[in-house]
C-alpha cells in the first residue's frame, strides 16, 4: 500500500538533493500535483503503488547510477501523464517535467536529463554507457520478475487499464509487447538486475505469451 506522506517526503528529498543550493520553492505543492496524477481513476497498474515500487527499486540500484536523485525524479515523472487510450504518454510526461522542474528550482541541465530518462521508458533500451538510464529502466521493469501471484496481479491490472480494448485485439497487442521485450538481448542492464531478475522475468514473459497465444 502506498503512503502519500512518505512519498511526499521522498520527492522533497530527491528534489532538494538535485537542485542548486539556493532559495527555491517549497517542494510540497509539486509533490501533491504529482501524487494527484498518480491517483487518477483510470489507473489500475500505473498507480501510487507502482510509483512506490519503482522508487524502491531505484534505491536498490542507486549505487549503479551516476546521479541517483535525477533518476528518482525521472521515476516520479515517467508515468505522470497516463491515459491508456493514448500513445504519447511518455512524451507528455517528459514535457510535464520540462515545465514543472525548472519552476521547482531544478537547473536546466538536470531537467533535461530527467526528461531524457522519461523518454527512454518508451523502449526500455538504454545504451551500454547510460548508467542512469539503466537504473531507471531496470527499476521500471522489475515487476516482470515478480513472484507468480504478484505477476498475475500485474497482468490483470494492465488488462483492467485497457478494458475498452476487445479481447482479441488486446491479446495481439500485448503479445507484440512481450515479444519485443523477449527479443531484447538483455531485459536488465545493471549487474543486480541481470543476476536477480533476468531469468525470472523471461520465465514470466514466456508464460504469459504462451497463455495469450494458445
Amino acid at each position: 500500500m502506498a503512503d502519500p506522506d512518505a512519498l511526499r517526503a521522498r520527492f522533497a528529498r530527491a528534489l532538494e538533493a538535485a537542485r542548486a543550493p539556493v532559495t527555491a520553492p517549497d517542494p510540497a505543492p509539486y509533490a501533491d500535483a504529482l501524487l494527484a496524477r498518480w491517483a487518477e481513476p483510470q489507473r489500475r497498474y500505473h498507480t501510487l503503488t507502482h510509483l512506490t515500487a519503482v522508487l524502491d527499486h531505484v534505491d536498490t540500484l542507486a549505487g549503479y547510477a551516476d546521479d541517483p536523485d535525477v533518476v528518482r525524479l525521472a521515476a516520479w515523472f515517467h508515468d505522470a501523464v497516463y491515459l491508456p487510450d493514448r500513445s504519447e504518454n511518455e512524451e507528455r510526461s517528459a514535457r510535464l517535467a520540462e515545465r514543472a522542474l525548472p519552476e521547482a528550482g531544478l537547473p536546466d541541465a538536470k531537467t533535461a536529463r530527467v526528461a531524457r530518462l522519461v523518454r527512454l521508458t518508451v523502449g526500455h533500451d538504454p545504451a551500454d554507457d547510460d548508467r542512469d538510464g539503466q537504473v531507471l529502466c531496470d527499476a521500471d521493469l522489475a515487476v516482470l520478475a515478480a513472484p507468480p501471484s504478484a505477476y498475475a496481479a500485474y497482468t490483470a491490472a494492465v488488462r483492467e487499464e485497457y478494458h475498452f480494448v476487445p479481447n482479441d485485439a488486446f491479446r495481439e497487442g500485448r503479445a507484440a509487447i512481450l515479444r519485443r521485450l523477449l527479443d531484447l538481448p538483455r531485459l536488465f542492464r545493471t549487474p543486480h538486475g541481470a543476476s536477480a531478475w533476468e531469468a525470472t522475468a523471461r520465465f514470466n514473459l514466456r508464460g504469459e505469451l504462451d497463455l495469450l497465444t494458445r
